[in-house]
């Protein structure tokens, strides 16, 4: 295990040089730049004056030298600060990552606790009207966009009951009770999709494990059915689960970001998009070196997990 975490480790760290480089080069070709945007409507902005304010914000010299100005500060955790507010980028992203943090856990709790059971009971009643309420269901969380069920839960509330969760931000260690209104449909929102996904994928799995000899030789001992369940087939359905989930974390945290912007959240995803639009490359390369090592992380921990779900499987190698 210890020299897997190792090689797993430094594969991160290529795969994460080779996003820097990416994301670095990748925001300097968007057309526009920040000293357009900054002199935008004045008449007195000179080429001279322009490349004065470039030289100010560190855009001049040659990309090669750029990026490495860039990347030696990030080692030494400086983040550097927006083009545009000169703001540090640390306090907006500090004040972005519990936002978008909370929504991904709701979400992903909100999937998981509905997705699990209904995905064992679909497997366990196949081809009863329990199963087939669920893969309608599965088809259904499939195919609805994110971005439209937030619209159609917003435009629902607000026009058939007459409520609307609250504008302003609310903090969770602040006013509980109102930030779990505030985020409740937002994560709902997000979580549609995962919990369709993984409520097929587990019963497909459980479909199977069932079939399995292990299975009906436990049978065969007189073991319990519950017993049966929970110690030989649930714990094998879910290793390809765990998979799926992991890669659902990462769809949550892209889909996060149209769901912020539509319930006007200002989590990392609206931060990063509003970067985009204003090419504040700090911004914009810091949140994404941050949502990419998250879920180079959260692949770990999922084949990590391979190992403590299932011991035959030698994560090592």
């Amino acid at each position: 295990m210890p020299r897997f975490i190792v090689k797993r480790f430094a594969a991160n760290l290529v795969t994460l040089f080779a996003i820097s480089v990416a994301i670095f080069f990748m925001v300097r070709l968007l057309p526009g730049n920040i000293i357009d945007l900054m002199f935008y409507g004045d008449p007195e902005a000179t080429p001279a004056l322009k490349h004065q304010a470039a030289e100010q914000i560190g855009l001049v010299g040659s990309y090669p030298s750029q990026y490495e100005h860039w990347i030696g500060q990030l080692l030494q955790g400086n983040l550097g600060r927006s083009l545009l507010s000169q703001q540090p980028v640390s306090i907006a992203v500090g004040q972005a990552v519990p936002i978008t943090a909370e929504l991904i856990v709701l979400g992903l709790i909100f999937a998981l606790v509905i997705a699990i059971p209904l995905g064992t009971i679909s497997a366990l009643r196949r081809d009863r009207p329990i199963d087939y309420v669920s893969r309608l269901t599965g088809l259904i969380g499939i195919s609805i966009p994110n971005f439209w069920l937030a619209t159609l839960l917003l435009i629902l509330t607000s026009r058939v009951f007459d409520w609307v969760p609250p504008l302003t931000y609310v903090r969770l260690i602040h006013h509980p009770i109102a930030n779990l209104e505030q985020f409740f449909m937002p994560a709902l929102a997000m979580s549609v999709f995962t919990l369709a996904i993984v409520m097929r994928m587990l019963r497909t799995t459980m479909l199977e494990v069932m079939k399995l000899d292990y299975v009906r030789t436990a049978r065969a001992k007189g073991l319990s059915p519950r017993l049966v369940l929970v110690r030989h087939v649930l714990r094998n359905a879910l290793i390809p689960v765990v998979t799926v989930i992991g890669y659902e974390i990462g769809y949550l945290i892209s889909s996060a970001a149209v769901v912020e912007i539509i319930f006007d959240l200002p989590g990392l995803g609206n931060t990063l998009l509003q970067a985009l639009d204003n090419r504040d490359y700090p911004t914009i390369e810091s949140i994404v070196m941050i949502i990419a090592a998250v879920f180079l992380a959260i692949n770990t921990i999922v084949d990590i997990l391979y190992g403590i779900l299932d011991p035959r499987i030698s994560v090592g190698t």
